[in-house]
């Protein structure tokens, strides 16, 4: 299991979680995408799933395939919405890693017991940042409390960048001394595009999946 994690809300976590799914999809993977963020809960928005039932349902007994739904906004993919849980649920997340494939679990921003619950749980964790000095310094104290917990940093994915990106060197250190960044997503240019349906974005997924692929995961 991969718990994407962030220092902020609204870094692109959840863009992430479906764009990452997706790709695994494509690979010819069955990528399951959980909604461990209660208290701001939008994967079933960005899905296009029910929001009803989902992680509340999985930790009350019912099973995955109830608590899971088929995208679609993000072909190939199962999601798992928040549903009406106000908090992760270490029983239903422990559930989503028997998964038969990829299970990836869009975490709370922070470094709270919120995020900390998933965390136990995955044997993964991927960091999502934007590039600025803010988000980077939250992600790095995420990045580090996923360290103490024992989650396998696979590294972070910038959004809204480039990597290497001269003008993103500086804000992103606090981050690189935590972790590798393993790829970045562009902005996407054209206005209101979808980077989760836009080549650009697509391939930028991709490239994350082939690396997570390359580890094993």
């Amino acid at each position: 299991m991969l718990a994407i994690v962030g220092g902020k809300g609204g870094c692109g976590k959840t863009t992430t979680a479906l764009g990452i799914g997706r790709a695994y999809a494509t690979a010819g993977e069955r990528p399951l995408v959980v909604d461990a963020d209660c208290d701001m809960p939008n994967l079933h928005t960005m899905a296009e799933t029910a929001h009803d039932p989902g992680l509340d349902a999985l930790a009350g007994g019912v099973s995955l395939d109830v608590a899971s739904h088929r995208s679609e906004a993000v072909p190939g993919v199962t999601a798992v919405p928040a549903g009406t849980a106000t908090a992760p649920d270490e029983r239903a997340l422990r559930r989503v890693a028997r998964w038969p494939g990829p299970a990836l679990v869009d975490c709370p921003a922070g470094a709270t017991e919120d995020v900390a619950t998933p965390l136990r749980v995955a044997d993964h964790a991927l960091v999502v940042s934007t590039p600025t000095p803010a988000s980077c310094e939250d992600a790095a104290k995420t990045a580090r409390m996923a360290r103490a917990l024992g989650a396998d940093i696979v590294g972070a994915v910038l959004t809204r960048t480039t990597v290497d990106s001269p003008a993103n060197r500086e804000a992103v250190e606090p981050l690189r001394s935590e972790c590798r960044a393993i790829a970045s997503v562009p902005e996407v240019d054209a206005a209101g595009a979808d980077v989760l349906a836009d080549p650009v974005g697509r391939s930028a997924y991709e490239r994350i999946v082939t690396r997570l692929s390359e580890r094993n995961i």
